[in-house]
């Protein structure tokens, strides 16, 4: 539930239940997601192609969730779907682009 987003980190926000929740892809957060997703260099490239599932959007926000203790992977799903695509293009640009350039 934290406001305070470092765009240079690849930090993001993504609305859950009327809350704005951070989305910070650190090193452990991406390790797990690779774990459960594959890849995650095959996971932006199927996201450049349009083919990148919603579960797998939705599991990428929740591993990368600062506060992931605090919130179930099902509620992160539900955001997804009652926000859409559209919506959450930002945040995932903003992960992916993250995993695609590091910290610079």
């Amino acid at each position: 539930m934290s406001s305070m987003v470092n765009k240079l980190r690849g930090e993001a926000t993504l609305e859950i239940n009327g809350t704005s929740y951070l989305l910070r892809p650190t090193f452990e957060a991406l390790v797990l997601a690779e774990e459960e997703l594959g890849p995650l260099f095959a996971l932006v490239e199927r996201a450049g192609e349009g083919r990148l599932k919603l579960s797998e959007m939705a599991s990428l926000f929740w591993f990368c969730l600062a506060e992931r203790e605090s919130v179930s992977r099902e509620a992160v799903g539900q955001a997804v779907a009652a926000q859409g695509l559209a919506q959450c293009a930002k945040p995932l640009r903003t992960l992916l682009g993250q995993i695609l350039q590091g910290n610079g």
